[in-house]
């Protein structure tokens, strides 16, 4: 007797269609899985023997027979047991399920011993590519049930337990679909509370971050102790342009693989993730003999922040410098690859040497020059060239605090700039960040004026400045121009964006 139910499984945040295979022969009681499974999916045996003899079902004293097909995709994710369990109660006729019932069904979910169906990762992946397979419905496990429902046009159905799932599949019981909350979900997101008006001061650190919100421009601060380089970073997210529904789901289907969806069904803020200088490297980018999501994947559609930026290992940010570049990392292993997305924007913070006082105008700085040298040396010159903004963030002090007189500009104003700087960006580069222009857009769209031109040229001579930082610089120049809604880049906008390389006058220096 044989059976075919369907069901699925995820390598990075792409989701892959399974053919769950069973075949009862005569023989001794025993059972194989086959088809690539890893050891967790071949310890499924137990949990499905338990789970079905306490629900008062009795497995076969056949030969039993899984394959998990295409067997060339190696699985890795227990999502399989229930749809095992459902082709071995379809090959043995104590269900019987209609061929086209069948065929417009994915199956997921991971049994506990007592017969209760536990939630499992990626099913919001998952469901996104049924819909788009063309299946109609999909049975997930209770707890997965809002997260499979954001995807409209799915009849989405959360089963509790075996019990109850075969008293559906016989037609003893109804479950109704689960309504979509993508709109109430959106409706009830709350605003995190933080504003650039609660920042006093710090007026050239607050551009900067504009600029960047703009253009797509990563950033790194440099500046003591408490001079407000996190307040900075936390704030950034407020003038960034809202969530479209594609980078929802798409970042809701990374915090799904990950596991790390919690309660919440739907991830609507943009991810601000701030790791320990102590992560490693797999940590960071992803890794382990069964790849999960790094930190950098994590930040996905958001920002990611490195605080005391010379305190990571050398080699640990060294692996930055392809997903910077490329928006995505890619992680081998014997038996597969995986690619996960990873366009995020960078935060870095430092100080400006290991005591962290130097050039402040009230603390001494105690550090020798070749303490200095031998500091920001952690930093490689391929790394810096990929951070587009070195900004340097002054401490604030008491008169700065107190003084009421100051005007302080808040997220909303900033936000209504940036929008409109973007709108200007994207009727001309058709959508594509200025941070994100290939060698050709650069000439294409970075024109600049005869003084413009000059100044870059001596620039280039005198900072030594590589092909990529030239292009670094025109690609900030332009987003600067952007902000003034100026077609060509003049001279001042140059001028500024020269001004945000301090650390490759500070190498050249060194």
């Amino acid at each position: 007797m044989h059976a075919k139910i369907l069901s699925a499984t995820t390598l990075g945040i792409a989701a892959h269609l399974v053919e769950v295979e069973c075949d009862l022969s005569l023989g001794m009681l025993d059972f194989f899985i086959v088809g690539l499974p890893d050891k967790a999916i071949n310890e499924s045996k137990e949990r499905i023997r338990a789970a079905l003899k306490n629900s008062g079902l009795k497995i076969p004293e056949r030969v039993i027979v899984i394959n998990l097909a295409p067997a060339s995709l190696k699985k890795i994710d227990i999502l399989f047991d229930v749809a095992i369990s459902v082709a071995i109660l379809q090959a043995s006729q104590l269900i019987t399920l209609t061929p086209d019932f069948v065929q417009e069904t994915l199956f997921l979910g991971e049994l506990m011993l007592d017969g209760r169906i536990r939630p499992v990762r990626g099913v919001l992946s998952i469901a996104h590519a049924a819909l788009q397979w063309g299946y109609k419905r999909i049975i997930v496990p209770k707890g997965n049930q809002f997260e499979a429902a954001l995807i409209k046009g799915l009849e989405v159905i959360g089963v509790e337990s075996v019990v109850e799932l075969v008293a559906y599949l016989r037609g003893e019981a109804t479950i109704k679909p689960t309504p979509s909350l993508f709109d109430d979900t959106l409706a009830r997101a709350t605003w995190s509370g933080v504003d650039f008006n609660q920042v006093k001061g710090q007026f050239s650190a607050k551009r900067a971050l504009q600029i960047a919100a703009t253009g797509g421009h990563n950033i790194l601060f440099v500046g003591p102790p408490g001079s407000g380089k996190t307040m900075l970073a936390k704030r950034l997210s407020t003038i960034l342009p809202p969530l479209t529904f594609d980078e929802i789901i798409d970042i809701t289907k990374v915090y799904s693989v990950a596991g790390q969806l919690g309660d919440q069904a739907l991830v609507v803020e943009r991810p601000f993730r701030n790791p320990h200088h102590t992560i490693s490297q797999a940590g960071l980018v992803g890794g382990g003999s069964n790849p999960k999501p790094g930190e950098i994947t994590l930040a996905h559609r958001g920002v990611l922040f490195l605080d005391e930026f010379t305190e990571f290992s050398r080699p640990t940010l060294e692996v930055l410098r392809e997903p910077l570049e490329q928006g995505s990392v890619h992680i081998s292993r014997a038996m597969m690859a995986v690619e996960y997305p990873a366009q995020f924007l960078l935060v870095a913070a430092l100080n400006p040497c290991p005591c962290g006082y130097f050039g402040d105008a009230i603390k001494k700085c105690v550090c020798l020059p070749q303490q200095i040298v031998k500091y920001f040396g952690k930093l490689s010159g391929p790394l810096l060239d990929r951070i587009d903004l070195h900004v340097p963030v002054s401490a604030v002090h008491y008169d700065d605090i107190k003084d009421k007189n100051t005007v302080t500009r808040g997220s909303a104003e900033m936000y209504a700039e940036v929008l409109k700087a973007k709108e200007f960006q994207r009727q001309r580069a058709q959508g594509v960040l200025n941070a994100q222009l290939k060698a050709q857009e650069v000439e294409e769209f970075c024109i600049l004026t005869e003084k413009a031109e000059e100044i870059l040229k001596l620039a280039f001579a005198r900072l030594g400045l590589s092909m990529r930082a030239y292009h670094k610089v025109l690609k900030v120049a332009r987003t600067i121009a952007d902000l003034e809604q100026s077609s060509v880049i003049d001279r001042v906008h140059v001028q500024e964006a020269i001004s945000y390389r301090s650390l490759d006058q500070k190498t050249q220096n060194s």
